[in-house]
């Protein structure tokens, strides 16, 4: 089992990544964009003992407690078979 969690900056705050790639995008002719968010991808994966709801609340507490930055990122997560 493993959770994919997904974290990425709070609306209304500056993405300093996602301003300067959409540029150099832009400086290349890629035409169609309006903006881009960078964040960050994260896979996990559990230990076999580990059951579906367990996977959940240690995911949520990572995020909660060290991957995610509350006061400027959100995140979201899914737990695969």
């Amino acid at each position: 089992m493993k959770a994919k969690i997904f974290i990425k900056y709070k609306e209304g705050i500056l993405d300093p990544q996602g301003t300067v790639t959409n540029k150099a995008l832009k400086s290349i002719d890629i035409k169609g964009i309006d903006s881009i968010g960078i964040g960050k991808y994260i896979e996990m994966d559990f230990k076999k003992n580990i059951n579906k709801n367990s996977a959940k609340a240690i995911a949520e507490d990572s995020c909660k407690k060290m991957l995610a930055n509350p006061n400027t990122e959100t995140y979201s997560f899914v737990i695969e078979d």
